[in-house]
């Protein structure tokens, strides 16, 4: 039976991304199913468990993608911004939250977005969880 990989993106097929292979090169040894919001993120793992491996996305929205010109101070754009559509690191956020009321660890993870500052939040979060789980052995 083959491991799971949940790939979070709203545009980038698993099947056609080149960061598949880029940041999963072993994909093939999983099942690969494609979420492409918060919404479906959530929904998945509470009828399915954890997967073995979360790829994640940051900008799941058009409204997520800032002016060119913006790049560079992404986080300042964003905070200005009045969302609708939640991100990659809220999806990072509910999964934090999960693993700690279900008192399970952390799945297997990588971050493929192209967005610079959305990567680097996403991966400190989850990097910090990580260190949290590992000086408070409290997963059965």
């Amino acid at each position: 039976m083959k491991k799971t990989l949940l790939w979070l993106d709203d545009y980038r097929d698993p099947a056609t991304s080149p960061f598949l292979n880029k940041y999963v090169p072993d994909n093939s040894a999983y099942k690969i199913v494609w979420v492409k919001s918060y919404n479906e993120f959530v929904k998945w793992i509470t009828n399915n468990g954890l997967p073995s491996k979360i790829a994640f996305d940051h900008d799941l929205a058009d409204e997520h993608y800032a002016p060119q010109d913006r790049w560079k101070d992404y986080n300042d754009w964003a905070d200005s911004q009045d969302f609708q559509e939640k991100t990659g690191m809220d999806c990072v956020k509910w999964l934090t939250e999960y693993c700690m009321d279900n008192n399970v660890e952390l799945p297997n993870w990588v971050c493929h977005s192209a967005n610079p500052s959305g990567v680097e939040n996403m991966t400190g979060l989850l990097k910090s969880f990580m260190k949290f789980q590992a000086n408070n052995d409290t997963i059965s």
